[in-house]
């Protein structure tokens, strides 16, 4: 069994693994930039190390500073939370070279899921739709445009490395394609360091739903059910619920089994998700996998009643799933919203600040994960997501109006924040209906 994690991590998640971590009698130790000495992860940690100055490059990603605090501490493990580290295969070999215990999977899988390109021949060979496209890397402009010509347009390119949404441009006609390739590459060579480049159809106002799955080291996999994330902007989430509104039963259980094929494909060991792309005839295409926890995970957690962190640190442990795939049954419906510290109506411009006042929401199967408390200073260093708050139900109506209940009890002052957008989103005729897309925000609003 496990006994020391460091979580290398800030923020709510890290004290979202600080909490299961106490309730599995695993010490913790948190660590921290100079500028989140007073944050509350580092307060309920056993232990914390400070690993660095404000910037993310000095201190959250500073891989070397992150291991000599484990090794230091006596940690036996890692469990790197979302984002930073969470998705780099460096940094995972590097905990196995240390004699560290990465909570995730091993250092070949996240290198070959956090490829585009080879990810998706590996779906292929193991038949899991994959949208049509590029089966490998673009070379040139001409090969781009052959294949552009092939498949129609508009089209999509993505950087092979990307993530967060970066590294994406669509392509209506082909006098745009040179200009965009070339914009493409750039971006992806300055984000990931790789201007390598894939092409695949585009395919028009999808809904992006998602998959968790749980998988041990003994290849038992399970999934437990999908997360809708269809509201989004630019490609980053605002909202997520489960069910989604479009899937029947035969489209989630096929889904399910591809997304459990193409993690036993990758030779998976622990909580992971599979994202898919579904068109508005119910056909789903494999869009990336997630080799982490997610955000939204606790969306899943109220539906299925399963702790996925805990689960993370039992597989990491070398036990064997104690899940049996038709004895998971989600109930009800369960909706997730991110509050950021941040100005809607101004092109969500972050808002860091002092919290000057703070009421959080209460009630019936109403969770709320954050970090933040009155009194509190958010640093401008970081992501402006500073709170979750998740509901459930029995139904998506019920759902809906406990969430607007939830956000109106909630009281943040001092900075700006998502709030009243969240309400609008719920009160919206178009998401009430369950008939949207992602393209909601940009049809809706004029943001």
């Amino acid at each position: 069994m496990i006994n020391k994690v460091l979580i290398a991590n800030r923020g709510e998640i890290a004290v979202r693994v600080i909490r299961a971590c106490k309730e599995m009698n695993i010490k913790t130790v948190a660590i921290y930039s100079e500028v989140d000495k007073d944050a509350l992860h580092v307060r309920l940690a056993d232990e914390a190390v400070c690993v660095g100055p404000a910037k993310s490059a000095d201190s959250y990603l500073n891989v070397k500073n992150i291991l000599e605090a484990a090794c230091l501490t006596g940690a036996d493990s890692i469990h790197p939370g979302f984002g930073f580290l969470a998705e780099n295969a460096r940094f995972a070999k590097m905990c196995e070279e240390c004699n560290l215990k990465f909570i995730g999977p091993s250092y070949e899988t996240i290198e070959l899921m956090g490829n585009k390109i080879n990810s998706k021949k590996l779906m292929r060979e193991n038949n899991v739709p994959v949208i049509e496209g590029s089966k490998d890397k673009l070379n040139s402009y001409k090969e781009a445009e052959k294949l552009a010509d092939t498949i129609g347009y508009p089209v999509i390119l993505k950087a092979s490395a990307g993530g967060g949404g970066k590294g994406i441009r669509i392509v209506f006609k082909k006098e745009d394609l040179k200009d965009m390739l070339s914009l493409v590459k750039q971006e992806s060579k300055n984000a990931f360091g790789d201007d390598t480049i894939y092409m695949e159809k585009y395919v028009q106002n999808p809904r992006h739903v998602e998959i968790q799955i749980l998988s041990d080291m003994y290849n038992n996999c399970v999934y437990l059910g999908e997360r809708d994330c269809s509201v989004q902007r630019n490609n980053q989430k605002i909202l997520e619920e489960s069910p989604s509104t479009i899937l029947n039963n035969a489209t989630r259980k096929a889904m399910g089994e591809a997304a459990v094929r193409a993690a036993k494909a990758a030779n998976y060991e622990g909580a992971g998700t599979v994202e898919f792309l579904v068109d508005s005839e119910n056909n789903y295409y494999f869009m990336e996998m997630n080799t982490r926890i997610q955000v939204e995970h606790p969306v899943t957690e109220m539906m299925t009643g399963i702790d996925i962190v805990k689960q993370q640190l039992k597989i990491a442990s070398g036990k064997r799933l104690d899940l049996v795939q038709d004895k998971i049954n989600p109930r009800g419906h369960s909706i997730e919203c991110r509050i950021n510290a941040e100005n809607p109506y101004k092109n969500f411009m972050p808002s860091p600040g002092k919290i000057t006042k703070l009421v959080l929401p209460g009630g019936n199967e109403t969770r709320v994960d954050t970090a933040v408390y009155e009194g509190y200073t958010i640093p401008p260093y970081y992501d402006s997501m500073i709170a979750k708050i998740i509901v459930h139900a029995r139904t998506r109506n019920e759902a809906i109006l406990k969430m607007k209940r939830a956000l109106d009890e909630c009281i943040i002052e001092g900075i700006e924040t998502n709030i009243e957008f969240l309400k609008s989103i719920l009160l919206n005729e178009k998401f009430k209906s369950g008939e949207f897309t992602t393209a909601i925000i940009k049809e809706e609003y004029d943001l």
